[in-house]
């Protein structure tokens, strides 16, 4: 590609913007580096850049969004506690997404760090798949291995109801940590 057609510093940072706002999905860092023109380096640099200004964009495990205010319905969110195996974390992410809620996070809470939390922003089985699918493929580890399964949840719904129904499904397969 031509040199001239690289889109520099803070025209790129704008247009990077724009391309989050727009999008109904998250977009991945290579898809906004081809964009730019740029490499996907550049683009995780911007982004650093552009959330240290206070931009609301979320790097998740589909990509980035920007977090446009939601003024349409009023949301409720709750932190649920869990525990499971790391063979069922499809499964416990599957029955909240089938209960209607989006699973804004992981966090654990390390003996050394302190609590650490990851932006998750799943809603669907298509991206609780992908999101499993990108953990077998690099091998990575699920943050709950850290803590011996135990992990929390940010969950939000347009219904306390739909809160309810995915804590009760979780609860039934025993997925909820409970006081002992």
């Amino acid at each position: 590609m031509e040199e001239d057609k690289k889109l520099l510093g803070e025209k790129r940072r704008e247009s990077i913007i724009k391309w989050l706002k727009e999008s109904p999905t998250p977009i991945i860092g290579e898809e906004l580096s081809k964009k730019a023109n740029v490499s996907r380096q550049v683009i995780v640099q911007d982004i650093s850049l552009l959330k240290a200004r206070n931009e609301p964009i979320v790097a998740t495990s589909q990509g980035y969004i920007y977090l446009q205010n939601q003024a349409k319905n009023e949301l409720f969110t709750r932190m649920i506690p869990c525990i499971h195996r790391p063979e069922d974390a499809m499964r416990e992410l599957q029955i909240l997404v089938d209960n209607g809620v989006l699973v804004k996070d992981v966090i654990v809470e390390h003996p050394v760090y302190g609590e650490i939390s990851a932006s998750l922003m799943i809603s669907s089985r298509l991206e609780v798949n992908r999101f499993i699918e990108q953990i077998s493929t690099t091998k990575a580890s699920y943050l709950s291995q850290l803590t011996e399964g135990v992990h929390l949840h940010t969950i939000e719904a347009d219904t306390i109801e739909k809160l309810d129904a995915a804590c009760e499904a979780l609860d039934a397969a025993n997925f909820l940590l409970k006081e002992k």
